[in-house]
């Protein structure tokens, strides 16, 4: 990433898989003091190797790992991170699971990402990744690291940005969809929340033209979906586990107008994801983030199947 002007919030995207895990690996291994990490899913050795050096060259290196969905999957990489000097720390059982997937480099600049770092998934899954310094809401996330990582109870501040389940995900998304006045550009892995579907459903009836990208595996979405199209949404479904994958949670609302606003994060359109699990995303509004979400999830919707 290039070095911003001192004092200036800069917001740098990512898209997969279009881009690769390398920007990920070089801001990993930019660390001149700490690395805080909170992974749903982490199998890539490039990374585990990159924090054991990071702490064998005694940079501070914590790191939190979900288990109660991922324990069998994360074991490898905790027992290697373990070996390697790294604090690493079992997720807070309370939350359902800990789907958040963020990185914070000297406590000065976070990548809030939708993807796990599982190299199996790189290639063919659709996802994002926003880095940014500001200096408010990467606070916030380590504010909330610290707090998890000790199991403590904690009401996460947000920042500037910040949407975290289980406390604020509902009532920011709400404000997103409701403040929509003329599009909604959405991209989702699993819909299910009766709450959000009600919120997209009453968007198209105050003639907001919604386009959503859905993963819908096995049909397990075709009941919301039905709901709305009837309601006159544009849908396009993929349905592969092994080929192209929508992974990316994001809504972009009033793409190209002056109030134009962006969701990318880690909540599903999921009651257990805002409701119970541990999950972390952003509503903000950088141009060049805006622009690349609309090409990606835009193309997304052209090559999927019209539902």
């Amino acid at each position: 990433m290039p070095s911003p002007a001192s004092g200036a919030t800069t917001y740098t995207l990512l898209t997969e898989p279009d881009q690769g895990l390398q920007p990920i690996y070089n801001l990993l291994s930019s660390a001149k003091k700490s690395i805080d990490m909170t992974m749903y899913e982490l199998s890539d050795t490039q990374v585990t190797a990159i924090l054991t050096t990071a702490a064998g060259n005694g940079l501070t290196v914590r790191v939190i790992l979900d288990q109660n969905n991922e324990k069998a999957n994360n074991t490898t990489a905790y027992n290697t991170l373990a070996a390697g000097k790294v604090q690493v720390h079992w997720a807070n059982p309370v939350y359902a699971c800990t789907h958040q997937k963020t990185i914070t480099i000297d406590a000065a600049t976070s990548a809030i990402m939708t993807l796990n770092l599982t190299p199996e998934d790189y290639a063919t899954t659709r996802d994002f990744a926003v880095i940014t310094n500001d200096a408010a809401d990467v606070a916030a996330i380590e504010t909330t690291f610290n707090a998890d990582f000790l199991n403590a109870a904690i009401t996460p501040p947000t920042g500037d940005n910040l949407v975290w389940s289980p406390t604020n995900a509902r009532a920011a998304l709400t404000t997103l969809i409701e403040g929509a006045t003329k599009t909604l550009l959405i991209s989702q892995e699993e819909f299910d929340d009766t709450g959000l579907q009600t919120l997209v459903e009453a968007a198209l009836r105050r003639g907001v033209a919604v386009t959503l990208a859905q993963e819908n595996l096995n049909g397990a979405y075709s009941s919301v979906l039905n709901s709305l199209k009837a309601a006159g949404a544009a849908i396009a479904i993929y349905s592969s586990k092994t080929g192209y994958y929508i992974h990316a949670k994001t809504v972009l609302a009033d793409y190209g107008t002056p109030q134009a606003s962006l969701f990318v994060g880690s909540e599903n359109f999921s009651t257990d994801s805002l409701n119970d699990n541990r999950e972390l995303g952003l509503v903000f509004n950088d141009a060049a983030c805006i622009q690349g979400v609309y090409t990606a999830i835009t193309a997304d919707y052209n090559n999927g199947t019209k539902f």
